[in-house]
């Protein structure tokens, strides 16, 4: 009995660390796929001619799906820092593409293209440039913009303000943000012009609450004349912040005028919300975590979870043996955000010690 019980503890032993060999292959630094930053719908044509080359083609798409990526996480003032970026530079970021549809019509080659950029190599290039980039996370938010003449003593509201009924009109495949306009409530109206002489310390409560959102931004237009001022109330994960910006020579009811307008304050608004979400790259913190070794499904969940957290920087095995599994995580934040981070997807860890368990 004792020698069939040594002979199961060794048999389990065997097949234990065949398991945790098979891991560590699949998930060590080496092998495992780094997260990777999808760009699709990359559209590229050419004449098809004498000379067509298709890796020309190709090169020029992996550099609109790179300039689209910039555009996605990086602020407008850095990406200036970064816009003559080479190709060859380029094409070592990149860790796959794919050619999603491509067609002959009437001697022109069109190719759509998909490209993903390996995360980390792209987050090296962005920090020897110091430059932070940002989570490209989407956003919902409620949008009141509001032109007051202050001449006339007038409000433009709604269908009757054109930077109103442009705003979404204008909109890049690269915008975080999606903005919800007010319908024409006529008690909004109301609620507004009674306002009037307050209107830059009115929380607009009344109308924001109707939409069920918790973020929203007021752009107050002061129109004098042929200038303007805009105070844009930005309000997002329970902060208010306020950002001012002025134009001379402006015509609200000239196209360009409106467009221009439109534009500066959209780079503005993403902006500040790219710098909510923006990355400290320089901040590399190295974290040991033991998690027990028998629940393979708990690893392979932990795992999962480890790839896909986007503050993770990088993470891999150390070592192992019959009761635990070691990790070296490597994060781009502080303690406490790691621990506020993974107990939002149900992972809890006993700290008292130089290597940490996860619970």
């Amino acid at each position: 009995m004792i020698i069939k019980k040594k002979f199961f503890h060794l048999w389990f032993l065997y097949i234990f660390f065949i398991f945790l060999s098979l891991i560590i292959f699949f998930f060590s630094t080496t092998n495992l796929k780094a997260k990777a930053f999808d760009i699709d719908n990359i559209e590229i044509s050419r004449p098809f001619e004498i000379n067509f080359n298709k890796n020309e083609v190709l090169d020029e798409g992996f550099q609109k799906a790179f300039s689209k990526l910039i555009f996605l996480i990086v602020n407008s003032k850095d990406r200036k820092k970064i816009s003559q970026t080479k190709l060859n530079e380029i094409k070592g970021m990149i860790e796959s593409f794919s050619i999603q549809q491509e067609e002959f019509i009437n001697e022109v080659y069109f190719v759509n293209l998909g490209v993903s950029f390996n995360k980390k190599k792209v987050f090296n290039f962005l920090e020897k440039k110091n430059i932070f980039p940002t989570l490209p996370l989407s956003k919902k938010l409620l949008f009141i913009p509001i032109i007051i003449d202050e001449n006339k003593k007038d409000l433009l509201i709604f269908s009757n303000n054109k930077i109103f009924k442009e705003w979404n009109n204008l909109t890049q495949n690269y915008h975080l943000i999606e903005y919800i306009l007010p319908t024409e409530d006529l008690e909004d109206l109301n609620f507004i012009k009674k306002n009037y002489d307050i209107i830059e310390q009115y929380d607009f409560k009344e109308i924001i609450n109707k939409y069920n959102l918790n973020d929203s931004i007021i752009a107050l237009m002061f129109k004098n004349g042929n200038e303007m001022r805009i105070l844009s109330r930005i309000s997002v994960n329970d902060d208010t912040v306020l950002k001012n910006l002025s134009f001379s020579k402006i015509d609200i009811n000239n196209t360009q005028d409106i467009e221009n307008i439109i534009n500066n304050l959209k780079i503005i608004y993403e902006d500040h919300w790219k710098g909510i979400n923006q990355i400290n790259t320089s901040i590399k913190l190295p974290l040991k975590i033991r998690m027990k070794s028998f629940d393979s499904n708990k690893i392979l969940h932990f795992e999962n979870i480890l790839q896909t957290t986007d503050l993770i920087y990088d993470f891999f095995i150390i070592k192992f043996d019959q009761d635990f599994i070691y990790y070296q995580i490597i994060f781009n934040g502080t303690p406490n955000n790691f621990i506020k981070s993974m107990k939002k997807k149900d992972f809890e860890f006993d700290t008292q010690n130089k290597v940490w368990t996860l619970k």
